[in-house]
Formats: C-alpha cells, sequence, structure tokens
C-alpha cells in the first residue's frame, strides 16, 4: 500500500471542524443520529464550496436511502435547523444554498438558556445554604417570623446570599447576634452601595478605624489582648 498517496489523499480531502456544544448537545436540543449526520454532511459540503447537495449526494455515505434523506431534509427544515436561502455568482447568476445559521442561532440560544438555568441552579443552592448558616451560627432552628426576615432579605429586598452572610459574620463579630441587627447592617450596606463581599469587607474597616479601643486599666504583668473594635450599627 503507497501509504504516503493515501496520506495526501487524506489532506486533500480536507478535515471539518464541529463544535464540541453541538456534539455534546445535538439530542438536548432536538435532533436525532440520523438528522445529526446529515447536518454534519450538509456542513461538508458547504465547506468544500458545495452549496446546494443532492439528496442523492448527501445520502450515499450514509446508511439511509435517498427518500429518506429528503424526509429528513424536510423535517429540518420544518424544524427551523436548516433554511434554503438564495445565493449569487460572481457574475451575477442566482442560486439556491443550504444554510446552517438556524443551527447555530438554536446553539446560541441553548447557551443562553443553559447559562440562565445554571445561574438560577447556583442562587437556588446559595439561598438553601443561608438558612443552614443562619440555624448554626444561633445554634437553633430559625423561627417562622425569621424566615420569613430571611426571605424577605432575599425577594424585597434584593440582597445576595453572600451579603446577607457578610451581614451574619458582623453581627458575630460585633456580639450582637440578632435579626434586628443584622437588618440594620443590610440598610446601611445598601445605603452606601455595598454589592460585594468586598464592599462589605471595606465598609466594615472603614467604620472600624474610627473606633477606639477600651483603654485597659489591668497593671498587672500578664499579656494585654488586642481587643477588636466594633461598629455599632443600631446607633446610626
Amino acid at each position: 500500500m503507497d501509504y504516503k498517496r493515501l496520506m495526501v489523499s487524506w489532506i486533500e480531502e480536507g478535515t471539518l471542524n464541529i463544535p464540541q456544544l453541538l456534539l455534546s448537545n445535538y439530542n438536548t436540543l432536538g435532533l436525532n443520529e440520523s438528522e445529526f449526520v446529515l447536518l454534519l454532511h450538509i456542513y461538508g459540503h458547504l465547506e468544500k464550496g458545495n452549496y446546494f447537495p443532492t439528496p442523492e449526494e448527501l445520502s450515499e455515505p450514509m446508511s439511509v436511502s435517498t427518500e429518506y434523506c429528503s424526509s429528513i431534509l424536510r423535517k429540518l427544515i420544518q424544524q427551523q435547523f436548516l433554511s434554503i436561502e438564495e445565493g449569487s455568482s460572481a457574475d451575477g447568476i442566482l442560486f439556491e444554498k443550504y444554510s446552517l445559521n438556524p443551527l447555530w442561532e438554536k446553539m446560541a440560544e441553548f447557551v443562553i438558556q443553559d447559562s440562565k438555568m445554571k445561574q438560577m441552579q447556583k442562587s437556588m443552592e446559595e439561598e438553601a445554604d443561608i438558612y443552614t448558616t443562619f440555624e448554626q451560627e444561633f445554634g437553633r432552628p430559625l423561627s417562622p417570623l425569621e424566615c420569613e426576615t430571611l426571605a424577605m432579605w432575599l425577594d424585597q429586598d434584593d440582597h445576595n446570599a453572600i451579603i446577607i452572610k457578610a451581614a451574619l459574620r458582623e453581627a458575630v463579630i460585633s456580639g450582637k447576634l440578632n435579626f434586628r441587627y443584622i437588618d440594620r447592617i443590610l440598610f446601611e450596606w445598601k445605603k452606601n452601595g455595598v454589592k460585594t463581599i468586598e464592599d462589605a469587607r471595606n465598609q466594615s474597616q472603614r467604620f472600624r478605624s474610627h473606633q477606639k479601643p477600651a483603654a485597659s486599666n489591668d497593671t498587672s504583668a500578664s499579656p494585654k489582648r488586642k481587643s477588636v473594635p466594633f461598629y455599632n450599627w443600631l446607633e446610626q
């Protein structure tokens, strides 16, 4: 066998770049294997400059009949995976051609919807986790009123779970673990445009920098413990 000539023929045949997203999700998009492979063959013909391959040309490398190939083509057009458009040559001659733009548009919609679903799932997980975090810090199950307050922070006040956890941590540090105190922290943060965990950290440090640690009258030889000043949000 002339392997060198075989290699040259492979190279001359060219390659087809298939988007991994399409390969992994064609079934989710609503395509079966025959429809997917047929679209790939159309894609291959378009790449080679054959813009309107016949059902005979498309079915030849496949294990389906020409009639079945034609029925798949009609279905793909009806379900808006494929379209027939009008093209023109360099000398102005008009011709029909297949377009895969409907398929690419469906893929784009799938990416957007998939991203939204993942973000929604992440938000739901964070919201579920926040109840557990509060119960761990309070050392008891939350009351119905406290659960309602948490839901209000999330849904009505539009605080994200990360910011609420940061406010809880601020209350723990300040030694004032109650919902009224946390609510006041969230109110002040929202008023001052705090939207991220970094904003919250900077806001807390800014307030603490203006607080002086209480002076100690203890003159014993024991080493002094560094006190952590806190900001009393309820005094605002």
